[in-house]
């Protein structure tokens, strides 16, 4: 019984520190505030559980990515089995689908990673561990082998930028979503999804103009 109220206390501890992370950042929160979101009578419980704020960030970390690399690697695992399966819009579409099809997502992690990928970037890198984060290399490595007629000093640019668009764009969705429970005429719409993938693969496959040639 106690152990499962310790899971229980945990829980709401590590739910309430996503929340007020992915709104404010880890700077902005303190483990007081913390524990008072998570209706705790004082501090220390943060300290029992998790021994940091900074051991807390690292496991909310894992937590996430763990589920997003483990439905990766499911997805490319069974498009890898269909021979002549692997497109360039399939590789897209597991990437965003893997971070957006949560079940039971609170609508908070995405904010939460991303602050934490822009501020503090060491941290996020020390907690995945070159371990979590297994399913984005390989489609990388997928997104390399289809487009080898884009210089190469351009397509790794433009795999940044699809980095960092696609974490801006998911985590302004999130938000969305997050203030209307769920709901949003914008983020809703039937079309939406696949729109975005539209705008990543014309990222990805534009040819390069003329002024970026010029300064290869």
């Amino acid at each position: 019984m106690s152990s499962m109220k310790g899971d229980e206390t945990r829980n709401s501890i590590k739910a309430a520190a996503r929340r007020l992370f992915a709104t404010r950042g880890i700077d902005g929160v303190s483990v007081r505030e913390i524990a008072a979101a998570a209706d705790q009578r004082n501090s220390g419980a943060i300290h029992y559980y998790f021994r940091s704020k900074e051991a807390l960030v690292s496991e909310l970390v894992v937590d996430g990515a763990k589920t997003i690399n483990d439905r990766r690697n499911a997805m490319l695992d069974e498009l890898e089995r269909q021979r002549g399966a692997v497109t360039l819009r399939k590789v897209v579409d597991v990437l965003v689908r893997s971070s957006t099809e949560l079940e039971g997502d609170d609508h908070t992690y995405l904010r939460f990673i991303n602050w934490l990928q822009m501020n503090h970037r060491d941290l996020f890198l020390e907690a995945l561990d070159n371990t979590w984060n297994t399913g984005y290399q390989r489609c990388l490595e997928h997104i390399r082998a289809l487009l080898q007629n884009v210089p190469e000093a351009i397509l790794n640019q433009r795999l940044v930028f699809m980095g960092l668009y696609l974490n801006a764009t998911l985590s302004a969705r999130e938000a969305a979503l997050d203030a209307g429970k769920g709901e949003h005429e914008f983020w809703n719409a039937a079309y939406t999804m696949d729109n975005l993938i539209d705008t990543v693969l014309a990222m990805l496959e534009g040819k390069p103009s003329a002024a970026t040639g010029k300064k290869l």
